[in-house]
C-alpha cells in the first residue's frame, strides 16, 4: 500500500516563516514526522539555532527530526534538550568517532516509584492473558529490569524506555484509550514509558507514579529523564503512594 504525504499543518508553516535558515525536509509522510535541515548553520550562532528549534517545537506538537550544527554529544543533547524527538547526523560523524560511540554522554540514573494497585494496573490482566505470566511474575521481571532511555516524545517529556525482555513484549491494545492518566507506566512491544500528561494511548498500563516527570515551570530542563538516562522501577504501596509528596 502506497503511503500518503500528509500537509504539513498551518502552525508548522507559521512557526518556519521566523526562521529563515530552516528547511522543511521531505520526510513528512504518514508518521506525521517533521524533518528540519539548518541549511546556513555555519551563518548563524548555534545558541540561534537552539532557540529556533525550541521556539518551533513549543508550536507544534509533532514528532520532530534535526540535521544540521551537530558536531559533538553535547550538541545532541541540546538538541534533546529543546524539544527535539529524533538527531540526524552526517558523515561529520567519521571525523568525531566520539559521536558514534556515545562514550561521554554522562548517564543520570532515577529511580521512578510506582503503585500497582488494582485502580492503577488497568492492563495487567489482559497481559497475563496475552503473555501467559502470572502477575508476580510480570511485575517481578518488570521491577528488575534497568532501562534506558532511547528518545522522549509523542507528548512532552515521556520517556522511550528500553528494552523489556522478550517475555513481557506485547502488542498496543486493540481500542487506544480515550484518555490515559498522568503518571501512568504503560509497556507495548520492547518498550516501557511514563504518561507525563493525561493522554490518548494505547500502551497497557500497569501502574501509576506520583513522581512528576515533565515540570513545564522549569524552562531550561522541565524532563526528569533525558535521552541516555538510566531507570529503575520501585514498587510502592497505595499509602506510599498517596503520601508521597507530604
Amino acid at each position: 500500500m502506497e503511503t500518503q504525504a500528509l500537509a504539513p499543518p498551518p502552525e508548522l508553516w507559521n512557526a518556519l516563516a521566523l526562521e529563515s535558515n530552516l528547511e522543511l525536509g521531505t520526510g513528512l509522510d504518514s508518521t506525521a514526522t517533521v524533518f528540519l535541515v539548518n541549511v546556513t548553520e555555519s551563518l548563524y550562532e548555534y545558541s540561534d539555532f537552539k532557540k529556533q528549534i525550541n521556539n518551533i517545537c513549543k508550536k507544534v506538537f509533532i514528532p520532530i527530526t534535526i540535521g544540521g550544527g551537530i558536531r559533538s554529544m553535547g550538541d545532541v543533547d541540546d538538541m534533546f534538550r529543546v524539544g527535539a524527538d529524533k538527531i540526524a547526523i552526517n558523515s561529520v560523524c567519521f571525523d568525531n568517532i566520539e559521536i558514534i560511540k556515545g562514550d561521554s554522554i554522562q548517564n543520570k540514573k532515577f529511580e521512578i516509584p510506582v503503585c500497582c494497585e488494582k485502580e492503577f494496573s488497568l492492563d495487567i490482566k489482559r497481559l497475563e492473558e496475552k503473555l501467559k505470566m502470572k502477575e508476580e511474575k510480570i511485575y517481578e521481571s518488570f521491577f528488575e529490569k534497568e532501562f534506558f532511555c532511547y528518545m522522549t516524545g509523542f507528548i512532552a517529556g515521556m520517556p522511550f524506555l528500553g528494552d523489556l525482555d522478550e517475555n513481557l513484549r506485547a502488542k498496543r491494545l486493540d481500542t487506544p484509550r480515550v484518555k490515559v492518566p498522568k503518571g501512568s507506566i504503560g509497556l507495548t512491544e520492547q518498550f516501557a514509558n511514563i504518561y507525563t500528561f493525561e493522554s490518548p494511548g494505547g500502551w497497557n498500563i500497569i501502574g501509576n507514579t506520583p513522581l512528576n516527570i515533565f515540570d513545564s515551570t522549569k524552562e531550561k530542563e522541565p524532563n526528569l529523564i533525558n535521552p541516555g538516562d538510566l531507570v529503575t522501577f520501585k514498587r510502592i504501596s497505595k499509602e506510599k503512594y498517596q503520601n508521597y509528596h507530604e
